[in-house]
């Protein structure tokens, strides 16, 4: 192997956990996850060449990982429907009713985060869970920065909704009320 592929390899072991995350975002299940994960780890590697040093290393392996699902969607288009057949994880063992009401609370919000829009739960995840700036975002989407911000702000409001968290008294409602681009 070569020095670049050497050294992509260990920042590839080191950023494993973000890549399960935003996979996980896109995906909207664990195996499928995995899936594309090791497709990405696969795809860096083989195209190791072609990262340039200096620049940012997660917005480069997110844009092969999305680039990787969007042609995964593009395939399953032309191979129909399939139904995905995993289990609920049951709260066997679980004590107290506080965490089984935490639990559901936490199950309720994640399946919000499954049902938002595409282009909402990739921004959420990029800006909220990789903590990646707005401009950083837009740059690897490829959409203006006002993009962000107003689907951040839509994808935020339904989450708040699901939840059940209600703006407080007196809070000004501006652009990012949802309500934007």
């Amino acid at each position: 192997m070569t020095d670049t592929k050497v050294e992509i390899g260990k920042q590839l072991i080191a950023f494993l956990p973000n890549m399960r995350r935003f996979g996980f975002s896109l995906t909207r299940s664990q195996d499928k996850a995995d899936d594309l994960v090791q497709a990405a780890c696969e795809r860096a590697l083989s195209r190791a060449d072609g990262f340039e040093p200096g620049t940012r290393f997660d917005a480069w392996i997110f844009r092969i990982m999305r680039n990787l699902w969007i042609d995964q969607i593009r395939r399953n288009r032309t191979a129909g429907p399939q139904d995905d057949i995993d289990a609920q994880a049951d709260l066997v063992g679980a004590e107290g009713e506080r965490e089984v009401h935490a639990r559901m609370e936490l199950a309720e919000v994640a399946r919000a985060i499954v049902d938002l829009p595409q282009e909402q739960r990739e921004i959420l995840v990029l800006v909220c869970g990789e903590d990646m700036a707005y401009k950083d975002v837009a740059s690897l989407l490829d959409i203006p920065i006002g993009t962000v911000m107003s689907r951040l702000a839509r994808a935020r409001k339904k989450l708040a909704e699901v939840a059940g968290i209600k703006p407080r008294a007196g809070r000004s409602v501006g652009r990012n009320d949802g309500q934007g681009q």
